[in-house]
């Protein structure tokens, strides 16, 4: 909560004021040589010199430098994409982080028609680009960029033709569906003889251990994603991913242990037993929620999408629980030898089993270590010149071998003309541990609430994987 007297609120409406939300001039395409390749004009504001300024001083000049570039009274806002660059220009003092938004929307709409965004591929579908910027955008305001709406309604050239006889029916439903209420959602009359929700709670713990044993950092980044099916998968950060197959059009509400809920069900009487709870920092969501609720009660309230989506961002700075304990000794003897010790333990419950445990151990550059000078009683280590680390591997790591393992090893450096010294980078850890949350998040429950009251079948799945693990030596 923000407490502000009149005097502050009366300058932060003078600040609001000065701020449009977002009037875009023009919405420009040109390649790595400058030249130009699409050019969409809404206002009638921006003209064609300024944008042709802007490309030749900079895009093939190779000067940019920075994403915010002014020329006169114009300012220009760009993002490079594959081998396209995409830029906006504005003669108002717009929102820039609404432009890039809509920029980076704009570029993965472009790639769900034509996979890669490069020149050939704009110009033979440049009818196909001018529609979707036509659509997207009305007198400078972006109007729609959800994918799933477009696609069903804007299609490839071989498919537009049958849909010519449809055509005043179609431009309805289209005004139908950009105006609702709920554009995620535009079918209302999805029916699913088996009504499912799968949530993903994705983890990634980041770590910094000093050469003594003191935890430095420990931060953990979530997200809540809704999945059709619990094939394996590659996520570059973590998530709360969700996929929902659920007939109509229902409303679900999310509950999680969330330190503010919780205290509040405490001390309202509701909360019947003592249950761990998690402090959320930077909490973001998918725009299918209805933030007010949130902000009232603390309450997660949505109507799901169709099929796959994010359903929430999160990050956790306390009381974070490490998967592994690793202790490290590394020894240089003279200037011939390094002596390493290095013991990795498991802080995970004993029934739960980590999956792909990677250890990578760095060793000096001038260096070279023989498989026989390497031991370990469990796992497969072995010397990489390429990577200039030993590498020690676990593709089950069991929770229950609470002693953990052990590693021993010699390495011998190798004389040169000019002597310097080793930096010592620090030892970096990959894993995954299923059924393991480092935060300590839990989700209570996930209510369906439709009008025909039917049965919803719930899953859900909690993965933790290593993001910058490192320890000092």
């Amino acid at each position: 909560q923000i407490l502000c007297t009149n005097k502050t609120r009366l300058q932060l409406s003078f600040v609001a004021k000065r701020f449009v939300i977002i009037m875009i001039d023009s919405i420009f395409m040109a390649n790595e040589r400058g030249d130009r390749i699409v050019e969409r004009y809404y206002r009638g504001v921006s003209n064609k010199q300024s944008i042709r300024a802007f490309r030749h001083q900079f895009i093939a000049t190779k000067k940019l430098t920075k994403p915010i570039i002014r020329i006169d009274d114009t300012t220009f806002f760009h993002i490079k994409v594959d081998d396209v660059h995409l830029g906006a220009s504005s003669k108002e003092n717009c929102n820039p982080a609404l432009v890039f938004e809509f920029l980076y929307a704009i570029a993965g709409l472009f790639r769900e028609y034509f996979t890669k965004i490069n020149p050939s591929n704009v110009r033979d579908n440049f009818v196909l680009v001018y529609e979707l910027l036509d659509e997207c955008m009305d007198n400078g305001y972006p109007q729609i960029t959800a994918v799933e709406i477009l696609k069903s309604f804007i299609r490839l050239a071989g498919e537009s033709r049958a849909l010519t006889r449809q055509e005043a029916k179609i431009k309805k439903a289209l005004t139908k569906t950009i105006t609702g209420v709920n554009e995620w959602r535009p079918n209302k009359d999805l029916v699913y003889e088996k009504n499912e929700v799968f949530i993903d709670a994705l983890e990634s713990v980041n770590v910094l251990q000093s050469t003594n044993g003191n935890i430095l950092r420990a931060d953990v980044t979530g997200q809540v994603h809704l999945i059709e099916s619990w094939n394996q998968r590659v996520t570059k950060d973590s998530q709360v991913i969700m996929k929902t197959k659920l007939s109509g059009t229902p409303t679900c509400k999310f509950g999680m242990n969330d330190k503010v809920r919780l205290r509040k069900e405490a001390a309202e009487g509701k909360l019947r037993r003592a249950v761990k709870v998690v402090s959320l920092d930077d909490v973001t969501f998918h725009r299918c929620v209805r933030l007010s609720k949130f902000d009232q009660d603390r309450t997660i309230t949505f109507v799901p999408p169709d099929g796959e989506f994010e359903l929430m961002k999160y990050r956790v700075t306390s009381e974070v629980t490490l998967p592994f304990r690793v202790i490290a000794i590394v020894n240089e003897k003279g200037r011939n030898r390094v002596e390493y010790d290095v013991k990795i333990k498991p802080k995970f419950k004993e029934q739960l089993v980590a999956n792909d445990v990677v250890v990578k151990i760095p060793v000096p550059e001038n260096a070279t270590a023989k498989q026989k000078h390497i031991k370990v009683r469990s796992g497969k280590a072995k010397y990489y010149p390429t990577h200039n680390a030993i590498v020690w591997k676990f593709r089950r790591f069991l929770g229950s071998a609470k002693n953990g393992y052990r590693l021993q090893a010699e390495v011998q450096r190798l004389h040169s003309v000019k002597e310097t010294p080793w930096v010592r980078p620090p030892i970096t850890l990959q894993f995954t541990v299923p059924m393991f949350t480092s935060s300590g998040f839990h989700v209570r429950f996930l209510k369906v609430i439709e009008n025909t009251g039917y049965s919803t079948v719930k899953w859900v799945r909690y993965i933790t994987r290593a993001g910058q693990y490192q320890i000092r030596i």
